[in-house]
């Protein structure tokens, strides 16, 4: 899949830090800055969320929300909060979608389709997954 500038976000459902975003409903009718990173408990990735919540007022003014995306559990994102805290000095002050299925790492191109079912490999898995959502 790919986007151009002036084309329409796909739409999708999943769950976040935040609870469950409809995409769309979410957003409203706001702009987003919609970004991933490849797995929590990284020391790059902490420093990019830090960042990100740090400028987070600076966003909201522009009526920008931030949203990101990693195919670790929602449970576990939670749990690396604290770390990302400690590292930066700030908490995360957005949603952060769990995406151990992959779901929406393939449906926006970020993963080929035959990258998997799941983040096995990629990610430290746990028995506490749930079944993805449709």
């Amino acid at each position: 899949m790919m986007l151009r500038i002036g084309s329409k976000a796909p739409n999708f459902r999943a769950d976040s830090t935040e609870g469950h975003i409809h995409f769309h409903e979410w957003m409203g009718d706001a702009w987003c800055l919609f970004f991933s990173h490849p797995k929590d408990f990284t020391p790059v990735c902490a420093t990019e969320l830090g960042s990100a919540a740090g400028m987070k007022p600076a966003f909201d003014v522009r009526n920008c929300k931030l949203l990101a995306l990693s195919v670790d559990s929602v449970a576990d994102h939670k749990r690396w909060m604290d770390d990302v805290e400690i590292i930066t000095g700030h908490r995360p002050n957005f949603p952060i979608i769990g995406d151990p299925y992959l779901k929406v790492a393939k449906h926006y191109g970020m993963l080929p389709d035959d990258a998997g079912e799941d983040a096995r490999g990629r990610t430290a898995w746990t028995t506490t997954r749930s079944a993805p959502r449709s």
